[in-house]
């Protein structure tokens, strides 16, 4: 780890956490001695402008001149959004299969909305994996971070800027979530399928940070954002519904995917979140079908790409089902 900071030409470094993982990232800070200038533990969901401005104090008045971020896709947000901010060197540790320690996109919320932006700053310089890192990690947890890969992996497979190496790397990433994340469910020790998850998180990743995204993440930002609705439940909830309603429109480009679960990409993609124990239903998250208008007038209000042409009607079933769990055709 040490190595890491001093590759960068960096003596003082701040370690970045959540609430939950402060006491991992204090003897991370520990481990690293005096190159370490403390921990900020404050990282959240959604990374609210907020909550960075918090921690671009600490970075001043510590003088940080890199940050370390322990943890998921909450502590790489905010590692991100201040680099994005002071372009700081990042070393990233994720103890999760989200994938976004490898892209240069920052989403970031404000004022109830949250909105996104690709900077090549943004990118961490340095990324750590360590399945080890992620046996604390729990089942569920796993589960849903690595749907959430999973979803950057099928809207890359559409994407209007895709390519062939971004489609193999999508698919291969969807293959390796598809054979690891049941034995992790079965066995959580399982040191093997968490390095499967982890190469399925950097595959998936990349392809995130190579490619356009379209509905799924419009949606899943609008959810999260506006109703704070937990970031990865959320895209493990939204993936098979936006997939079954892109189904038709890129059938060519999801057919390899769908093959590799059972045929059907909604259905298929729906039936292995529920072998797995996934969350299936957005009313879990106490979203009220009243939310869904409102959610519904938000995702269409600015005219986007996707390979269906998108209108209020279309959405607003979309959400519906998603909302009560059903499983798409």
């Amino acid at each position: 780890m040490s190595s890491a900071v001093e590759s960068l030409g960096c003596r003082r470094a701040l370690v970045l956490a959540t609430p939950h993982q402060k006491a991992d990232a204090e003897a991370l800070s520990d481990r690293l001695g005096a190159l370490s200038v403390g921990v900020f533990s404050g990282a959240v969901m959604h990374t609210p402008v907020e909550v960075t401005e918090k921690a671009l104090k600490v970075v001043r008045d510590t003088e940080a001149d890199c940050v370390v971020s322990l943890g998921g896709g909450s502590t790489t947000g905010l590692g991100k959004a201040i680099a994005y901010r002071t372009d700081l060197p990042q070393v990233v540790i994720p103890t999760t299969y989200a994938g976004s320690e490898v892209t240069p996109i920052l989403g970031q919320t404000e004022g109830g909305r949250k909105t996104t932006v690709r900077n090549a700053s943004i990118l961490p310089e340095v990324v750590i994996y360590d399945p080890d890192l992620t046996l604390g990690l729990p089942v569920g947890m796993s589960v849903t971070s690595g749907l959430n890969a999973m979803a950057h992996a099928v809207e890359g497979l559409y994407a209007r800027d895709r390519n062939p190496v971004s489609t193999l790397m999508a698919l291969d990433g969807l293959r390796a979530f598809r054979d690891s994340l049941p034995v992790l469910v079965k066995s959580p020790e399982a040191t093997e399928a968490r390095a499967e998850a982890l190469y399925g998180a950097w595959l998936c990743g990349t392809v995130l940070g190579t490619v356009g995204m379209a509905l799924h993440h419009k949606i899943c930002h609008t959810l999260g954002g506006s109703f704070d609705t937990p970031h990865a439940e959320t895209h493990a909830v939204m993936l098979p519904h936006t997939a079954a309603f892109n189904a038709e429109a890129a059938e060519q480009e999801l057919k390899a995917a769908a093959e590799l679960f059972g045929g059907s990409i909604g259905g298929g993609l729906w039936d292995f979140a529920k072998s797995i124990g996934a969350p299936l239903s957005l009313k879990d998250f106490g979203l009220t079908e009243a939310d869904l208008d409102r959610a519904t007038n938000i995702a269409t209000e600015n005219p986007y790409w996707n390979p269906r042409p998108i209108d209020r009607a279309s959405i607003r079933t979309l959400l519906q089902k998603a909302w009560e769990g059903v499983r798409p055709d």
